[in-house]
């Protein structure tokens, strides 16, 4: 989990316009986040494929072995 605190030491580098043009953190708050994104996308997929996984094993495409052990 992505400690908030942590988010608050962010820095914000200027350009020459005086629009925020980076961003500065410690290399653990940027860990975090990248631990917190992964987590995110995680769930979302996760979400995304519950209805199918609700569902149960589904019948695949694929060869009986019957069929097929004599060739192996």
């Amino acid at each position: 989990m992505i400690d908030l605190e942590a988010l608050k030491s962010i820095q914000f580098v200027i350009g020459s316009d005086g629009k925020p043009s980076a961003v500065q953190m410690n290399i653990e708050t940027w860990e975090s986040l990248l631990d917190w994104m992964e987590d995110t996308e995680d769930r979302a997929l996760v979400k995304e494929l519950l209805p199918k996984l609700r569902r149960g094993p589904q019948p695949a495409s694929t060869f009986n072995w019957n069929d097929v052990k004599s060739d192996w």
